[in-house]
């Protein structure tokens, strides 16, 4: 991420050159996500109905860890006994957590609600390090914090025009971002969300190096030992 305003002969170390302000990034729950909801209170066991729901459920694997959940519906909303659905879409962790813990109130004794996103995501294709899926533990994280994640990029990775596909509800957006403008910082695609995909090509120079160059150590190889064969055949 570069300004283009520092440079060896005017850098100041140990100070602060600019200072951004980074949009708020709340994640909020979608349909299909997986979110586990469990409660603890002070309740006998068998009058917990709400705890005995967060025992079943859908279930993922992150980090080869069985994490049983509950599926976010078509309508946004995810099932439990005498209460009824309760609707989750649109709001965030928090917020379904305090909304949770206001309906367990209402049956429990001293409850505690603890909600977590489990499949949070991405993908990154490309002039990455590793190809493949990104499983994220919190669901406030940065862009190059997810690539950090896939292993870094490439030496021939194109920075200047990394594509981004990301689901929001019925729709599908295509951006393109700039990880060499230091300005990125202040993107509203700074942060990912659940299921973004991130495909980063490639430099124009990657099949000159990756083809021509090869053939050319092997051209230089093949006349190297033309020569030696005519000298000896003089």
């Amino acid at each position: 991420m570069q300004k283009g305003d520092v440079n060896r002969t005017n850098m100041v170390t140990d100070s602060v050159f600019r200072e951004y302000v980074v949009e708020k990034f709340d994640y909020r729950i979608q349909t299909n996500d997986l979110i586990s909801v469990r409660f603890e209170s002070l309740s006998p066991k068998e009058y917990d109905f709400l705890a005995n729901q967060a025992a079943t459920g859908a279930n993922v694997i992150v980090g080869g860890a069985l994490l049983l959940g509950d599926l976010v519906d078509e309508n946004g909303e995810i099932p439990f006994p005498v209460v009824g659905k309760v609707k989750v879409a649109g709001f965030t962790v928090f917020q379904i957590q305090d909304n949770l813990q206001s309906i367990a109130d209402q049956y429990l004794e001293s409850p505690i609600v603890k909600v977590r996103l489990l499949n949070y995501r991405a993908t990154f294709l490309g002039e990455v390090k590793q190809e493949g899926v990104v499983h994220i533990n919190n669901n406030r994280v940065t862009l190059l914090e997810a690539i950090g994640m896939a292993g870094g990029l490439t030496d021939l990775a194109d920075k200047t025009s990394v594509k981004l596909i990301r689901q929001k509800g019925s729709q599908t957006e295509v951006i393109y971002v700039n990880l060499l403008d230091e300005n990125f910082i202040k993107s509203p695609y700074y942060y990912v969300y659940q299921n973004d995909v991130f495909i980063v090509p490639a430099l124009r120079q990657r099949p000159y190096r990756q083809y021509f160059g090869q053939n050319l150590s092997l051209l230089i190889s093949s006349l190297s030992l033309l020569i030696i064969v005519l000298s000896y055949t003089k």
